[in-house]
């Protein structure tokens, strides 16, 4: 599943602001650890997420590597939200 461009943009204006990286430095293949942000950095972007998008990301742990892995994460979060609104 490709991340639509939409999560992919949020994302990294969210993390260009909330962790004072150049947008040019958030390439969709660009590793979270290259980019300087260690495991508790990622669950407060993730939190942060939560509540920007207004989502619920899963309990479970999810393997994030890449700024790509978040925004697929995103989408398919939406995705299931939308599918399963009552």
């Amino acid at each position: 599943m490709q991340a639509t461009m939409g999560s992919l943009q949020t994302i990294q204006n969210m993390m260009s602001s909330q962790f004072d990286l150049k947008l040019e430095d958030l390439a969709p293949d660009a590793t979270l650890e290259s980019l300087g942000l260690d495991s508790l950095s990622v669950i407060e972007f993730m939190f942060n997420l939560e509540d920007e998008l207004k989502i619920k990301l899963p309990e479970e742990r999810v393997e994030i590597k890449t700024i790509r892995d978040v925004a697929n994460l995103v989408d398919k979060i939406v995705a299931g939200q939308k599918g399963g609104v009552q």
